[in-house]
């Protein structure tokens, strides 16, 4: 495969589309506490930059779980490490870079809901639904696309192009 890539969604689209997502947060966890539990590692960037534009009290979390390694077709399942704190009771948002099958995010979710939050909901930067093998609800989605590989934004091809300030794919 190719290392070239080509720019889909540029950073100044990807920056106010970040905004439009906080400010949806914001309004809906209005006078609530908010513990964010990000995905490892893709997400990272995407928790970084949302979580500097939420205006409630935010605590953060962790949580890694893996299907890909490094190739591009999803494999087994794992997860790696789980989160630090105790979530009973607690607002919680699962801050995901993107969605592809559903399968991972639908087997950490179910995991979640086993510790009793107050409440649950996901948020994505990217969200892939032709790929879609398991339906999940999803509450805050930055942007639907086409089946592509991508990368920029804490998304990888084997380990390469997070840093990217755009989401770009990569070319075949």
């Amino acid at each position: 495969m190719s290392d070239e890539v080509e720019v889909l969604i540029s950073k100044e689209e990807v920056e106010k589309k970040i905004d439009s997502l906080a400010k949806q947060i914001n309004e809906d966890y209005k006078d609530k506490d908010l513990h964010l539990i990000c995905i490892l590692k893709g997400s990272v960037y995407f928790a970084t930059a949302l979580s500097q534009r939420l205006e409630m009290p935010v605590t953060l979390d962790f949580v890694s779980v893996s299907s890909y390694g490094n190739q591009m077709s999803g494999g087994k399942l794992v997860v790696k490490s789980g989160l630090n704190e105790d979530i009973k009771d607690r607002h919680c948002l699962v801050i995901e870079d993107i969605i592809d099958s559903g399968n991972t995010l639908a087997m950490l979710k179910t995991k979640l809901e086993q510790k009793k939050p107050a409440s649950l909901k996901i948020c994505t930067l990217l969200d892939k639904p032709a790929r879609r093998e398991v339906a999940v609800d999803v509450d805050y989605v930055g942007f639907s696309i086409e089946d592509k590989f991508v990368v920029g934004w804490g998304m990888d091809y084997a380990q390469k192009h997070r840093n990217l300030p755009y989401i770009g794919f990569i070319k075949q």
